[in-house]
């Protein structure tokens, strides 16, 4: 027997968390004052270089299997390939249309799910507070990766629940670099020549 599906009250009292922006009057009173070769730019237009940067970023990492670092040793950011979750899926759209909790099973990509990983404890990236840092993706960013993980899901680096990611992150990043020197050596490699 299916589970009825109760639809959520569009109605109902919402939580909205205040939200913190960086880009502030401040923010672009300092950056003219240290560079004073751009005090004519106004403020649009430094927002508009720093959201194309991002999004330059997040494009990057759909594209590349081992991700982007960011600048300034801040950390890597990755997607990665995870099991199902164990508890129930739902996909809302459907289960509205059909009146029953209708469960995504992911059969394109033989049930696993697409995770977004920031991760800043390779060696390299040893910075005070670095435990306090966090990555939240925008929705752009999100959906891309929905759209672009079906197709090439078998790409990105499978991740392990058991196993702390950066175990996981630098083992992969070792496995690419031993192919790509193997591929060198094949390149230069004669059967004639003994």
């Amino acid at each position: 027997m299916h589970k009825k599906y109760n639809l959520p009250d569009v109605k109902a009292p919402r939580f909205r968390q205040n939200g913190f922006s960086v880009l502030t009057k401040k923010f672009f009173d300092n950056f003219k004052t240290k560079y004073p070769k751009h005090k004519d730019m106004n403020e649009s237009d430094i927002r508009n270089i720093i959201k194309r940067f991002n999004t330059l970023m997040w494009e990057n990492v759909i594209e590349y299997r081992d991700g982007v670092q960011f600048p300034e040793s801040i950390g890597t950011l990755f997607i990665g390939t995870c099991e199902n979750a164990k508890s129930k899926n739902v996909d809302h759209v459907k289960s509205k249309k059909y009146g029953v909790a209708v469960s995504n099973t992911n059969w394109e990509t033989d049930g696993k799910l697409a995770k977004i990983f920031y991760t800043s404890y390779a060696n390299k990236y040893k910075f005070e507070f670095r435990e306090c840092w966090g990555f939240r993706a925008c929705r752009n960013f999100k959906r891309a990766v929905a759209k672009a993980y079906p197709e090439n899901w078998t790409m990105y680096v499978k991740v392990d629940p058991v196993k702390k990611l950066r175990e996981v992150y630098v083992k992969e990043q070792t496995r690419q670099y031993a192919l790509y020197k193997t591929e060198q050596k094949l390149k230069s490699y004669n059967d004639f020549e003994l």
